[in-house]
């Protein structure tokens, strides 16, 4: 069964009005204890003077005989507060006091007489006549007082009460008047009418709650702006990743392009050139010295030519990443640059832990590698550098040390570090993020690099064990937040 809910107005006025009658009770408990010691104290005081009065004259009519005892209390009337009868041993009634004409017919409710009239002695007196009078306290006449006293004051506290009762629930109403306001403020909110306002109310509780009010409204308001904002500007940045994406796909499929036209038609080319020169060389030699020697040159230089394309043809496009995997184009990009920088150690570390990537995800990578390879080379003068590549179901993580010059304590505010701007708008793209500072302790650069996999979301707002937090001023998708993500993005182009 549904409880009554009782307002707060009710509230107030059944407590105001439940103390104010507890008190009114109260009040009367007292007078009526009062009245109870007041009819004891006369009824009893009525008692002992009726008494010591009819013991002291008594005697000496009660020696003249019975009738001259009636005459003499028939002569003294009614005592008051006291019944007196007269009778024989035998139980005859010779003489009975007349009742009392004060308020006569009337008598309070024996209920109100038990609980005001205490339990009072009787007096019997014994006459050697063979008489016997009978002294009985009589507190009626005291108790019908006592009920009209508590009439007129019980009819004064009900009147006082339900004065007060309109009174108090009059200045309640007034009190919680500004409340309903609130209340409509609050329903009104609740159906989203975000500039509802309330006015100074009056009283210092309804004015402090009105004011929290309006505050609370203003950072709602401001919640909402800023988070529809927030909104906004996540949705552009995913656009803005999306173009990225698409933009670095089709650059990268131009770079295949070109990259298998080089090695597809300019390099037979190239290849045909070098050996029609050196047939020309070889029948003109002996024959013509001048010819020959052109001839020879022409193949040199193709010769060259060839090399210079067969060496480009990787930095456009890794064409062995499709064959043959990322571990193994890694280790080809460590072979090719220990050739072309023999004083140069590189070594490498791939722990893919059966962990499958994908192929938008392994070139950005291998592009982060080259770009930290690149740097440490041409910027820092490295003479050794470790790559390390490890990937788990929740993402994969590449790690470039170098033992170079390190960052200068300006490089965050030089022109240039467009290989880093462009490699962070990659990973970024990815939901990733990559960090980049001097190796603590000693010389040297590290550059971390995180992508998710996706094949475990990464858990949003968690930071992956020994790289960055996530910069507060880039925002990053709900559940592919990379935990990496250093507040500068730019280094050493």
């Amino acid at each position: 069964m549904k409880r009554p809910v009782l307002s707060l107005r009710l509230k107030i006025h059944l407590i105001v009005g439940g103390l104010a009658t507890v008190f009114v009770l109260v009040v009367i408990g007292l007078r009526l204890h009062g009245m109870r010691e007041t009819v004891r104290e006369e009824v009893v005081a009525a008692n002992r003077v009726a008494s010591q009065l009819l013991n002291r004259t008594v005697w000496m009519v009660a020696a003249r005989g019975p009738g001259a005892m009636v005459e003499y209390l028939q002569g003294m009337g009614r005592v008051r507060a006291n019944d007196i009868v007269l009778s024989t041993i035998g139980g005859e009634v010779l003489y009975q006091s007349p009742p009392s004409p004060y308020k006569a017919g009337r008598n309070a409710p024996d209920w109100f007489s038990r609980l005001i009239v205490p339990p009072l002695p009787v007096q019997v007196l014994e006459f050697p006549s063979g008489g016997r009078l009978t002294i009985t306290p009589d507190a009626s006449r005291s108790a019908i007082d006592a009920w009209d006293q508590l009439l007129a004051i019980a009819a004064t506290a009900l009147a006082l009460l339900l004065a007060l009762h309109a009174i108090v629930y009059a200045l309640v109403g007034q009190t919680v008047r500004p409340f309903g306001k609130i209340v409509a403020a609050l329903n009104r909110l609740e159906a989203g009418q975000l500039d509802v306002q309330i006015e100074r109310l009056p009283g210092q509780e309804a004015a402090a709650i009105g004011a929290a009010f309006n505050r609370m409204v203003e950072g709602l308001r401001a919640r909402i702006e800023a988070e529809r904002r927030a909104s906004v500007a996540e949705r552009e940045l995913s656009d803005r990743r999306e173009l990225a994406r698409w933009i670095d796909h089709h650059l990268e499929e131009e770079r295949k392009l070109i990259a298998r036209e080089l090695h597809d038609e300019l390099g037979q080319s190239v290849t045909a050139i070098r050996s029609l020169a050196l047939a020309v060389a070889g029948r003109t030699a002996g024959k013509d010295a001048s010819s020959e020697q052109a001839a020879r040159v022409i193949a040199d230089e193709s010769q060259r030519l060839y090399a210079a394309m067969h060496g480009l043809i990787p930095r456009l496009a890794p064409l062995v990443l499709d064959a043959f995997g990322l571990a193994d184009t890694l280790r080809d990009l460590v072979e090719r640059t220990e050739r072309s920088q023999p004083g140069v150690q590189v070594g490498l570390q791939v722990q893919l832990d059966q962990v499958q990537l994908d192929a938008e995800t392994a070139l950005a990578l291998y592009r982060a590698a080259q770009e930290g390879l690149t740097n440490a080379l041409r910027h820092g003068q490295a003479t050794a550098i470790e790559l390390s590549l490890s990937a788990d179901p929740a993402g994969a993580r590449l790690r470039v040390d170098d033992n170079g010059s390190g960052l200068p304590a300006d490089w965050q505010a030089r022109a240039g570090h467009y290989g880093l701007r462009w490699m962070g708008e990659r990973i970024e793209g990815l939901g990733g993020g990559f960090a980049i500072r001097n190796r603590e302790p000693g010389p040297g650069v590290r550059l971390d690099i995180w992508v998710p996999t996706g094949q475990t979301p990464a858990p949003a707002g968690r930071a992956e064990p020994g790289l960055p937090a996530p910069s507060p001023a880039v925002p990053a998708p709900a559940a592919t937040q990379p935990p990496v993500l250093n507040a500068s993005k730019e280094g050493r182009a």
